[in-house]
């Protein structure tokens, strides 16, 4: 199968996993800094160890990143029903490398590595208050709003891309 045959709901699946990190709060503090650093490069207090446990628990990182694992194999689901016999191998393969107990202590050091002990301090204060937990409530929402506006955006377009590709490799030949 070429690109060129690739079928459009395949483009929204693969929207749908690069939305999953790329959207989910929890995973927003990774950048090429913290991708690049090592724990020899980086000291990290037991007080900012502590402090982005306290930030992600506030953020309820676990119960989102459960909840988008949920929303991420529906949304598979739903584009493709042919996947619904393969669920349960799709979800034990999400729930042995993506699930919070899996990711919790990389995203404490990613956090504790990115962030001042105050820094985080300061964040936790921000998810504590009224705004910030009205955010936690909504982010799964804006997380699946995004990647259906993705996916639509891709569907919309994608034969603009063929186009593009096409030409390009016609160019090149």
């Amino acid at each position: 199968m070429s690109l060129f045959d690739f079928p459009a709901a395949r483009w929204g699946g693969a929207l749908c996993a690069a939305g999953l990190l790329l959207f989910s709060p929890a995973l927003l503090a990774q950048n090429t800094t913290a991708a690049s650093a090592t724990p020899a490069q980086t000291t990290i207090s037991a007080g900012q160890r502590k402090a982005a446990e306290t930030l992600l628990e506030v953020m309820q990182s676990e119960k989102t990143i459960n909840q988008s694992i949920d929303m991420t194999l529906a949304m598979q689901v739903q584009q493709n029903p042919n996947l619904q016999k393969l669920e349960p191998e799709m979800r034990a393969f999400m729930n042995k490398y993506m699930s919070w107990a899996s990711l919790k202590e990389d995203m404490v050091t990613l956090y504790a590595r990115e962030f001042t002990e105050k820094e985080l301090r300061d964040l936790t204060k921000f998810y504590q208050s009224p705004t910030g937990q009205k955010y936690v409530s909504k982010q799964n929402l804006l997380l699946q709003a995004g990647m259906q506006l993705g996916q639509r955006r891709v569907q919309e377009n994608l034969p603009e891309l063929q186009r593009m590709l096409e030409e390009k490799m016609k160019a090149q030949e």
